[in-house]
């Protein structure tokens, strides 16, 4: 090819791929593979090493280029030859945090804004992008407002910034002020890769950003596949903020699509209440919105407060993780026994909750964690986790803090406390222990177990206190008349309490094996042992050696399940069951022997599905035929990983076990 031909097939290739760029990273849309816009670069890459000449700073090939650099320079944050900072914002907390932002601005203005624009406040590092005639020619971090450091190499790397501008009608100098952020599924494989080398683990995708930004090789931002929202077109005479985001996605830069213009605190509150639950399905982290008055004119004239703007706020979600103090360390009594030491906090909010109680699990934990009566410590809690104490801050104390001993003796019966043998847990072994009892009770009427709606801890323990309720088999005795003597009861919740327990008279053989709370026997043993034995009849009246020929059941399950048996205790339960009128329907086969296509096979969930839950996705694997375990081994056939899975999808490479996504689970369970 002669040199006029490869100028004009350059061109043409260099215009295909900004298309392409521009559909996928702007407009959610895909004509091409990825593997034939692979093909295209790989083309235009190898004509321009045979015309090197022909190589300009904008071609897609240039996104990794030049050497290493041996530090960065810093460069002011100039637009039209002014010094214009990039301003952080200040946050609001709470819908009275946002009266009282919006109070301010009003107050200020001597109006009330009637629009405000809601984006995404995107978990990731600011920058800003100039171009001149439609070129990239220089990129920077925020610094300290008024000066940054030039990045304008590694910026090239990331595939969503464009290196020319697309718009006809393209201004001489063009300042883009956006969000660099890295996708939660990027971030898993970095620090997946990060593991496999024995290296640095990264703690959260923010600070992987702005290291993968700071890299002095190009080559190595470039490996970490970043991505980029603009938000702010600086020095435009656009009116109003929503314009500025359509005018951006005509230059071809991607602005995030979740934004929305609200009218009031209402639309606001709504919006912010939307998002927090989209939160965790969101392919990237965030950690609020942002709301700016839709006004530009109005936004200018509400002016700057330090070095915020007065008429935007960052609307944060509620954290987890805050720091609060260790008011005392208590034990409490599990259902088996097993004490459990509870620290019990200066109230304080962490993810949306008051949290006042945190676990400290064991006496080795918290010889790990070196936690005192008196510390102060960061607390952390993730969706409806019971909250952990995460870190003590040593730094912060006085000499006043206690050191925590393991009681003696039972603190709810008086019995001494036995340390298992081998293990670290302490027990109180009196198997009448009230404590014991009522954990029992808990766990019976827990979701998982007979899912009795309105019956929780503090309802039980009223019922216990006033002796109402002894076991869980007096709860079947109850009436209305009964709970309308306690507190947080009228005639309805009453009502509604009793239907929800007699609503259970009639229980699946594995939810009740499961409700009994028989140690060592979890949801998935509850259930192969009612496939197995069909009724409540045959599962008690089975021998260890019936047990021990199930697979995955082996002396300990046989063992502890003979025990519960033969315990007098439990003996006058099951009899007083069998009074109450309640029913234990036998383990039915749902489906017919043809539509069983997953017999014999055996899942492993992990993460986070989007269209069902773990119990939903549990149960359709059951109803054709195949198994669920918690645990990846050799004899595992499928690992189903939804979104942020943990250890069991890195244990399933490793074995090489089949990782299915969300997709093609359900196309498998058709």
């Amino acid at each position: 090819m002669n040199k006029t031909d490869a100028k004009s097939r350059i061109a043409k290739l260099r215009k295909t791929i900004n298309h392409h760029r521009y559909l996928y990273h702007v407009l959610d849309k895909q004509e091409i593979s990825e593997d034939a816009l692979d093909s295209l670069k790989k083309e235009l890459f190898d004509l321009e090493q045979e015309f090197p000449d022909l190589v300009t700073a904008d071609s897609p090939t240039q996104r990794v280029g030049g050497q290493p650099l041996k530090e960065f320079k810093k460069v002011p944050h100039l637009v039209a030859g002014a010094l214009v900072r990039m301003n952080s914002l200040n946050d609001a907390f709470s819908q009275e945090d946002m009266r009282d932002w919006l109070d301010r601005v009003s107050k200020t203005l001597g109006q009330t804004p009637s629009e405000f624009y809601c984006d995404l406040k995107m978990d990731g590092l600011a920058v800003e992008l100039v171009y001149h005639d439609g070129i990239l020619t220089q990129a920077s971090t925020r610094g300290d407002g008024e000066t940054g450091e030039d990045v304008t190499q590694n910026i090239k790397t990331i595939e969503s910034i464009p290196l020319s501008l697309t718009s006809e009608k393209i201004p001489a100098e063009l300042v883009v002020r956006g969000e660099i952020f890295l996708t939660k599924k990027e971030f898993t494989r970095i620090n997946r890769e990060q593991s496999g080398r024995s290296e640095k683990i990264y703690a959260n995708p923010r600070n992987l950003v702005a290291g993968s930004v700071r890299q002095l090789d190009p080559k190595i931002t470039a490996s970490r596949k970043l991505s980029f929202y603009g938000y702010a077109l600086m020095g435009s005479d656009i009116t109003s903020h929503s314009q500025e985001y359509d005018k951006l996605n005509n230059f071809g830069i991607p602005t995030n699509p979740e934004g929305k213009i609200c009218k009031d605190l209402a639309e606001i509150q709504e919006f912010y209440v939307e998002i927090e639950k989209q939160r965790v399905a969101l392919s990237y982290e965030i950690d609020g919105i942002v709301i700016s008055i839709n006004n530009n004119l109005l936004l200018e004239r509400a002016g700057i407060v330090g070095k915020a703007p007065r008429g935007a706020v960052a609307y944060k979600f509620a954290p987890q993780e805050a720091e609060t103090i260790v008011e005392n360390i208590v034990v409490q009594v599990g259902r088996t026994g097993t004490l459990t030491p509870v620290a019990f906090l200066r109230p304080v909010n962490v993810g949306g909750v008051m949290v006042s109680r945190a676990t400290l699990h064991n006496l080795d934990e918290i010889k790990r964690l070196r936690v005192k009566i008196g510390d102060t410590v960061i607390v952390g809690r993730a969706g409806d986790v019971i909250p952990d104490v995460k870190k003590v801050l040593v730094e912060l104390r006085t000499g006043k803090e206690k050191e925590f001993r393991m009681p003696l003796r039972c603190p709810a019966c008086g019995e001494k406390i036995v340390q298992m043998e081998g293990q670290v847990a302490y027990k109180c072994v009196n198997q009448d222990c009230p404590a014991i009892k009522r954990e029992a009770i808990y766990h019976f009427v827990s979701r998982k177990a007979l899912d009795m709606d309105g019956i929780g801890p503090k309802i039980i323990d009223q019922l216990m206190d006033v002796a109402l309720i002894k076991d869980v088999a007096d709860l079947y005795t109850l009436k209305k008349e009964d709970l309308l003597n306690l507190d947080r009861f009228a005639e309805i919740s009453a009502g509604n309490a009793i239907d929800s327990i007699h609503a259970r008279k009639s229980v699946p053989l594995s939810r009740f094996i499961y409700a009994l709370g028989i140690p060592h026997v979890g949801e998935e043993t509850a259930f192969t042992l009612a496939k197995r034995f069909g009724t409540f009849e045959k599962f008690r009246l089975a021998s260890q050696s019936e047990l021990q020929a199930i697979e995955d059941i082996g002396p300990v399950v046989s063992d502890s399940i003979s025990n519960w048996f033969s315990h007098a205790y439990n003996k006058k339960l099951l009899e007083k069951f069998k009074g109450s009128g309640l029913k234990i329907e036998n383990e039915k086969i749902v489906r017919q022997l043809a539509d069983r296509k997953l017999e014999g096979k055996t899942f492993v969930l992990t993460g986070t599905l989007e269209s069902l839950s773990r119990d939903q996705a549990k149960e359709r694997i059951r109803e054709q035929g195949g198994d669920v375990s918690s645990s990846v081994s050799k004899e595992t056939d499928f690992v189903v990983a939804g979104a942020e899975p943990g250890s069991k999808y890195d244990k399933a490479e490793k074995l090489g076990v089949k990782i299915l996504d969300e997709k093609e689970f359900l196309k498998l369970l058709g």
